[in-house]
């Protein structure tokens, strides 16, 4: 388990007006999650996994999953507060690399009678941390309300847990951020998460690549056979350039450009300790 005795003075995150109806786009609950996505790489990074948790806010737990072979890495994590629950997912640093034939090919989404497929590559990965995320989400109050949120990679397994976990436990209508996120499933899946997953904002820098990634239509190489993706609902168009791919697509742009519209909030959120907001690349 992550060591996080740590703590800061960030700002507890906001409650919902009203649970069970959409929520409007909130910039700062936004900015906030950005900054939680990013400890989701500090944990990856630090080899004994410390990351820093917000002020009113303790760890229910982390989880690992395999990603691309045997090895299992960590992913993520679960806090609580008084007012909220926060399950976040971890990107990758190889997000082009996900097009490759094998994992762009779709797989069937599992944990949801008929609810199409899914890219399979962020599929292996959400199965294998399914269980541990499950039991940590299991373990949190009903009553209050759960945020999904992930950068990249994270987006996509993010959005993968909010319509497991919106159909499979108490949490039946999760407020899910994500940043910079790929497409994930066909349309059948599309359909139903919209249906489904009430509240979903899906952050998007135009001039970054990955979230044009797996195309609309993709045909394998190999079988000739032919996918279909599309995003998700909830939209939150951003246009920032950072003068490389990369730079149009790390969270600490996503963070910064969010951070130029609440420059107090931000303040107040980076103002201790040093590292809780994700630093410039």
């Amino acid at each position: 388990m992550a060591k996080t005795t740590r703590r800061s003075n960030t700002p507890s995150l906001p409650r919902p007006m009203r649970q069970g109806q959409p929520q409007q786009f909130d910039l700062r609950i936004a900015i906030f999650l950005a900054g939680i996505a990013g400890q989701t790489y500090s944990q990856f990074e630090n080899k004994d996994g410390l990351f820093l948790v917000p002020r009113d806010y303790h760890l229910v737990g982390d989880f690992s999953a395999k990603a691309y072979g045997d090895f299992e890495h960590r992913f993520g994590f679960v806090l609580q507060s008084e007012r909220s629950s926060v399950l976040a997912f971890r990107g990758s640093g190889s997000a082009v690399d996900w097009v490759s034939d094998f994992i762009a090919q779709q797989t069937t989404y599992r944990p949801v009678k008929n609810a199409g497929q899914t890219h399979k590559g962020f599929t292996d990965i959400y199965t294998s941390a399914r269980s541990q995320v499950l039991d940590l989400v299991n373990q949190l109050p009903p009553d209050k309300p759960l945020f999904i949120t992930g950068h990249s990679l994270g987006g996509a397994l993010a959005t993968l847990a909010a319509l497991d976990i919106a159909v499979n436990t108490a949490f039946t209508a999760p407020i899910v951020y994500t940043f910079g996120a790929p497409r994930v499933g066909d349309p059948r899946f599309i359909r139903l998460y919209n249906n489904t997953v009430e509240t979903h904002w899906r952050l998007q820098n135009e001039f970054d690549i990955v979230p044009h990634l797996p195309p609309l239509v993709y045909q394998s190489p190999d079988t000739n056979k032919t996918y279909y993706y599309m995003h998700v609902k909830g939209e939150v168009k951003r246009a920032f350039r950072m003068g490389s791919v990369s730079g149009n697509h790390i969270l600490s742009s996503y963070f910064a450009d969010l951070c130029s519209e609440e420059p107090q909030f931000a303040t107040a959120i980076c103002s201790e300790p040093p590292g809780w907001c994700p630093l410039p690349g």
